[in-house]
C-alpha cells in the first residue's frame, strides 16, 4: 500500500458507489472474510459480514468519559466513531499459540491468518497500524506470525464523519481521513446516499475497475471535502508542545498519586488502545489429549504482575503503573520510535470505567 497522491483534495481519480454490496461481494469472491461494523449488545463491534446490509445504517454513537450509547440517528452506515475494536486484533490477536507438543513430539500449529477485509477501519486505527509495523516488523527480530496476518488483509478505510465527544485524531495529525495505508478509502456521503472511493493500492484500484460505478463529478468531492472537514467537531484536543519534556519534569508530580486514587488499574485502557501491545507468555497441558501448549496472550502494564522482577513488581503502585502508561505513549515512545504511542482514538478515555480523561489528565500536568 502507498499514499493515496490522487484524493479529493487534489482532483485525483475517484469512483462513486450507490451501494456496498457488489463491493462486499467482490471481495468475498476473491477469497476475504468480510469484517466489518455490526450492532451487537448495543455497541458497534466488528464482525464478519454477510452482505452490506449487516452494516448498522441509522446507528450513531454517543461516546463521553466513562459512557457510551448508541440511538438511531439519519441514514449513514459509518455515523458513528471509533468502536471498542481496532484492527489490532487482527494483526495482533487477544491469544495465539506458539508451539504445541503431544507426547513430547512439536505438532505444527494451524495456520494463523486466513483472508480478511476489514470494511470500515478509521484513518486513527491505519495510524496505530503504522505504528505496530513498526515494533513487530522493523529491528532485528521481526515477528512472522505478525507479518502473515498482516500481508492476510485488505484495508478498506471510511472518513470519520461524525466524530466522538472524546477523539481529538486531528491534534494527533492522524485523521479524520485516511491518506494512506489502505487499499480502497471511502466517504459517505448524502443527498442522494452514496459514497466516494478512492485506491490506494493497486489491488484497491483492480477491485474498484470491477464494481459498478461512475466517476465522481466535482460536486461529490465538494460534499467529500465537507465530511473531511469532521475535525472541526472533534470533541477533545491534546496541546503537544513541550509534552514529552514536562512528562519528564514532572516525574515526582503529587497528580500521580491523584489520578491512582481514581484509576481502577483494571487495563481496559490498554485492551481497546490501538498501539497498546504489551503481552505475557503462559503454558499449558491439557491432560485428556496429552497436549502441551505455550500460547502468548495481551498483558498490560497496568496489571501488577506485569513489571514483576526477583519476585516483587518495579512498579508496586497504581500512581507508577499509570505514570509509566501516559509517559510511555507521550514521552519514552517518541524515544523509542520517534513518534507517539497515541493516535488520539479516544477510546482510553470512553472505556475508562472511571471515567479517567487523558486529555485533561495531560493538560493538569503543565
Amino acid at each position: 500500500m502507498r499514499t493515496c497522491p490522487h484524493g479529493v483534495e487534489d482532483g485525483g481519480e475517484a469512483a462513486v458507489l450507490d451501494d456496498l454490496d457488489p463491493l462486499v461481494g467482490a471481495l468475498r469472491e476473491r477469497g476475504f472474510a468480510v469484517v466489518g461494523p455490526v450492532a451487537r449488545d448495543g455497541v458497534i463491534r466488528f464482525a464478519e459480514l454477510g452482505s452490506a446490509a449487516d452494516l448498522p445504517r441509522g446507528l450513531a454513537d454517543e461516546q463521553a468519559p466513562g459512557f457510551y450509547r448508541l440511538h438511531e440517528r439519519g441514514e449513514l452506515v459509518f455515523g458513528f466513531a471509533a468502536s471498542p475494536d481496532a484492527v489490532k486484533r487482527y494483526t495482533h490477536p487477544p491469544r495465539s499459540v506458539l508451539f504445541r507438543m503431544r507426547g513430547g513430539v512439536p505438532e505444527k500449529v494451524p495456520p494463523r491468518a486466513g483472508k480478511v477485509a476489514l470494511l470500515g477501519v478509521r484513518a486513527c486505527d491505519l495510524a496505530a497500524l503504522a505504528v505496530q509495523d513498526r515494533v513487530f516488523l522493523g529491528g532485528r527480530h521481526p515477528d512472522e506470525a505478525y507479518r502473515e496476518r498482516r500481508e492476510a488483509l485488505f484495508l478498506i478505510a471510511v472518513t470519520c464523519a461524525a466524530p466522538g465527544g472524546t477523539c481529538f485524531c486531528a491534534s494527533m495529525g492522524t485523521g479524520p481521513r485516511p491518506t494512506s495505508g489502505f487499499d480502497v478509502a471511502l466517504t459517505e456521503l448524502t443527498g442522494p446516499h452514496r459514497f466516494l472511493a478512492e485506491a490506494g493500492s493497486e489491488r484497491g484500484a483492480e477491485l474498484l475497475a470491477a464494481l459498478p460505478s461512475r466517476p465522481a463529478g466535482d460536486a461529490d468531492r465538494a460534499a467529500a471535502r465537507e465530511v473531511g472537514a469532521a475535525a472541526a467537531r472533534m470533541g477533545r484536543r491534546v496541546d503537544l508542545d513541550g509534552v514529552r519534556e514536562r512528562l519528564i519534569e514532572r516525574r515526582e508530580s503529587p497528580l500521580w498519586d491523584e489520578i491512582a486514587s481514581r484509576c481502577l488499574t483494571c487495563a481496559a485502557c490498554t485492551m481497546v488502545c490501538p498501539t497498546c501491545f504489551c503481552v505475557t507468555v503462559e503454558d499449558g497441558v491439557d491432560l485428556a489429549d496429552g497436549t502441551a501448549e505455550r500460547a502468548e496472550r495481551w498483558d498490560s502494564c497496568f496489571t501488577l504482575g506485569f513489571s514483576e522482577l526477583g519476585g516483587a513488581p518495579l512498579r508496586s503502585s497504581g500512581a507508577a503503573r499509570y505514570r509509566q502508561w501516559l509517559s510511555h505513549k507521550f514521552s519514552t515512545w517518541v524515544d523509542q520510535f520517534g513518534t507517539y504511542g497515541c493516535v488520539g482514538c479516544g477510546r482510553c478515555v470512553t472505556w475508562c470505567p472511571a471515567g479517567i480523561d487523558i486529555t485533561e489528565e495531560l493538560e493538569r500536568l503543565r
